[in-house]
């Protein structure tokens, strides 16, 4: 009854909500919280045997200044990223500013001028279009240096249509990219299985070609990674899953050395490559945020999973559904209506223990051609392992709830959500017939 008054008291939940929330929660975590514990328990085990067979121990939190020379810490992360992810080598930096920069950095150190890319996956997220230079004409996109971009579409079911992908290689083809996550799209995110019977059917054809997958909100979904089943380089955000929620900010990307040794050339210059870079003292929170990333993780799951739960019992549709195995931790929910788009974003901002007080609007973003609306009351500003929402205002106006450091912190964003909604949708006549 504790928390009950809390929720009804300090937070404005009504008790028909929490009543109607409660209800689906308990069927939710009986019927699939039970797996995600036993991925969780295996990754936790993972890291903290990575971070074992590297030797971590106190010194390396220490940091230099000036160019970072004989940065150990800095060595001694990379060295771990490349052991959870089963690499041959790592870049894991500050510096690089985000999933999509890590994406740039990992394509331009790749690709020369007359190469060819083919997103393997349908669309990709839209910031990426912009590198591609098929969207914004930005100065410095791949297009403009040369760099050829193919897609291929995905088939009806959204699975990945491996034969058109094999017949468009050409000479010029130089990498393949998937894309793990949904991103603003509404299928399932690729799971391991579906990943890894593509890159097999590819690799007969074409054994030499490079393979890239996104690995952006995927990381720990599963026990495996896309490097364990044939990916040449993954590439991943440190303010997303693998981060934990203490990484202050950066991002990775493992792979195989030769591929490393280019794209950190590119990260600093050709001739000291990964030799320097300083890290500001991000050490200890880079693999603190990494040892924790299992469980944050697995509860940012649990979290969309009840989300999902509660508003596809509404009517709403949802991906990934309840019963598909989920390979992000995105939660997508389709609602045809701009306004009950930006109301769960409100919703998402209200439950949040930062900037609560704060009221998200769609605005222009850099790198997206619609107006994003974003709520993202985080500790690390834009951190989407953190509780947080995001659409771009475009049909079919569909809502992207990840993340959550904790599960009773998504279950007071679905609470606030499903209490905001009830003026704007007939939602109390349903609550009343459930």
């Amino acid at each position: 009854m504790l928390t009950e008054e809390i929720l009804c008291k300090q937070f404005g939940i009504s008790k028909k909500v929490y009543d109607y929330v409660t209800k689906i929660e308990s069927e939710v975590k009986e019927t699939y919280f039970p797996s995600i514990d036993k991925t969780r328990e295996y990754n936790q085990y993972k890291v903290i045997s990575a971070m074992q067979e590297n030797r971590l121990d106190y010194t390396h939190f220490y940091w230099n200044s000036g160019y970072g020379y004989g940065d150990i810490g800095r060595e001694k992360v990379e060295s771990i990223f490349a052991s959870v992810f089963h690499t041959e080598d790592a870049l894991v930096r500050p510096s690089i500013a985000s999933g999509t920069h890590a994406l740039y950095l990992t394509l331009s150190g790749i690709l020369k001028h007359g190469d060819e890319v083919i997103a393997v996956t349908g669309k990709p997220y839209d910031t990426l279009l912009t590198v591609l230079g098929e969207e914004n004409d930005e100065p410095g996109n791949l297009k403009e240096v040369g760099i050829i971009y193919k897609e291929i579409a995905l088939k009806e079911d959204y699975s990945i249509d491996i034969e058109a992908c094999i017949n468009s290689i050409t000479e010029k083809t130089k990498l393949l990219m998937f894309q793990r996550s949904t991103g603003y799209s509404f299928r399932p995110a690729f799971t391991m299985e579906k990943i890894k019977a593509a890159i097999k059917k590819i690799r007969e054809t074409c054994p030499d070609i490079y393979i890239m997958v996104d690995n952006c909100y995927g990381e720990f979904v599963d026990t495996i990674e896309p490097s364990d089943i044939g990916a040449d380089v993954v590439v991943g955000s440190l303010i997303k899953n693998p981060g934990g929620g203490i990484a202050l900010s950066g991002g990775y990307i493992a792979g195989k050395k030769a591929i490393i040794d280019r794209i950190a050339n590119r990260l600093t210059a050709p001739g000291v490559g990964k030799e320097i870079g300083l890290t500001f003292g991000t050490t200890r929170n880079t693999l603190q945020g990494l040892f924790f990333a299992p469980h944050i993780t697995s509860e940012a799951l649990k979290g969309a999973i009840l989300f999902g739960a509660v508003f596809n019992s509404l009517g709403y549709e949802i991906t990934p559904k309840l019963d598909d195995d989920r390979s992000d931790i995105i939660q997508a929910i389709k609602f045809n209506n701009p306004d009950l788009v930006i109301k769960i974003c409100e919703a998402v901002q209200a439950a949040s223990p930062v900037d609560a007080h704060v009221t998200p609007v769609p605005w222009d973003m850099p790198g997206y051609t619609n107006q994003v609306i974003m709520a993202s009351g985080a500790f690390v500003s834009g951190s989407s392992i953190e509780l947080s929402a995001d659409a771009p205002i475009r049909e079919p106006y569909i809502a992207y709830i990840q993340g959550g450091l904790f599960y009773d912190h998504s279950k007071l964003g679905v609470m606030i959500s499903l209490q905001k909604m009830l003026e704007h949708d007939n939602i109390e006549i349903k609550l009343n017939n459930k």
